[in-house]
């Protein structure tokens, strides 16, 4: 496996193990029926499978200044990453607080760091887009995401229009062949 890897099968195997991944009919946020479920809260919590995630991802965090990932899902996973490859880590908020600081980020940032962002699960990449959009508002230049899950449903597109590549350590794909 070349870096950025992570060995589909194992991975998915140690997934369904840990009640992260499920198969059969389930509504999702978006009120869609999917014939799969992906948790990846449930995979986090366990660090055989944060560790897995972390080096996995870690190799896309070489050239750049730093990690950031949006709230809840993200930010275990970044700041996994920070410890694996040394860089520092943002938690960016869904939306900026309403009291005190009023931030939409915690942690540092300059102007100019290049900015890698982490996401659990890909979906339409909604979210995704705007954190990167309010990021790049505070000056962070960001070119990459990567996630533990494209669920290939227009993510990867979007991403793409404002020239964000998304990377993926599994895809849906890979998912419904393991099914």
């Amino acid at each position: 496996m070349s870096p950025g890897e992570v060995d589909p099968a194992r991975f998915i195997a140690a997934l369904k193990a840990a009640g992260a991944l499920q198969f059969g009919t389930f509504t999702l946020a978006s009120g869609r029926t999917s014939p799969y479920y992906v948790d990846i809260k449930k995979a986090v919590t366990r660090p055989d499978l944060l560790r897995t995630i972390a080096e996995g991802m870690a190799p896309y965090a070489r050239d750049v200044d730093r990690i950031a990932g949006v709230e809840l899902g993200a930010v275990p996973i970044a700041a996994a990453i920070s410890l694996v490859s040394g860089k520092p880590y943002v938690m960016v908020r869904k939306s900026a607080k309403e009291h005190g600081t009023k931030h939409e980020f915690e942690g540092d940032l300059n102007r100019g760091d290049r900015v890698l962002f982490v996401e659990d699960v890909v979906t339409t990449g909604g979210t995704l887009r705007a954190a990167i959009e309010r990021m790049r508002g505070h000056g962070a230049l960001i070119e990459d995401c990567v996630c533990v899950v494209d669920r290939e449903e227009g993510g990867r597109m979007l991403l793409a229009e404002i020239t964000v590549r998304l990377h993926a350590l599994l895809s849906a794909k890979d998912l419904l062949e393991a099914a």
